[in-house]
């Protein structure tokens, strides 16, 4: 679950390789970015420098900085949500119910996949987590209503809690941008 913590892209914190190379920050340091979105190169084996973009949601979660994980990571054609709730700045979550708090979610991706220059229609794969899977029915209504024709691969999956107890939904996405079939 990201909203209570996560890793940077390509398996670490900070991003870097499985063979421990480490991204090169703006500043020159490892990591390759900050919860401010700075762009961060990183050196995968036999690739170019490819750069990376590292994202706070706008607005961030309570949980961002203090668990170090970005809303939103670029990294070439690929752009990953990190998993959304329905959590606002404040720590209030809005939505009483599983389908209100998914159709807020998925407003929240598609706002922050335009930051990173994607849309809804860019996603190619959702990953739902619900705290009770017998209203996964008003959460898939929510999904479709927000994609369309644009169906995604989707998974969803029951888990026994979130990060705060009325949270009932998070979601992650990943979106291919700029290429073909």
């Amino acid at each position: 679950m990201s909203d209570g913590g996560g890793e940077g892209a390509a398996g670490g914190p900070g991003g870097g390789s499985a063979a421990g190379e480490r991204g090169v920050g703006a500043a020159g340091g490892p990591g390759g970015g900050s919860a401010a979105g700075e762009r961060g190169v990183v050196r995968l084996p036999g690739e170019e420098r490819r750069e990376i973009l590292r994202l706070p949601g706008d607005p961030p979660s309570p949980w961002e900085e203090a668990n170090g994980f970005s809303r939103v990571v670029r990294a070439g054609q690929l752009v990953f949500v990190a998993g959304t709730t329905s959590v606002a700045a404040d720590g209030v979550i809005l939505g009483e119910t599983a389908y209100e708090q998914a159709a807020e979610i998925l407003r929240k991706i598609s706002r922050e996949l335009g930051r990173a220059g994607a849309s809804l229609a860019d996603v190619v794969q959702t990953r739902v987590y619900v705290v009770d899977i017998s209203r996964g029915d008003e959460v898939g209504r929510a999904h479709a209503e927000a994609f369309g024709p644009d169906r995604p691969a989707m998974a969803m999956v029951e888990v026994s809690a979130l990060y705060e107890p009325r949270m009932l939904v998070e979601i992650e996405a990943v979106a291919v941008v700029g290429g073909g079939a």
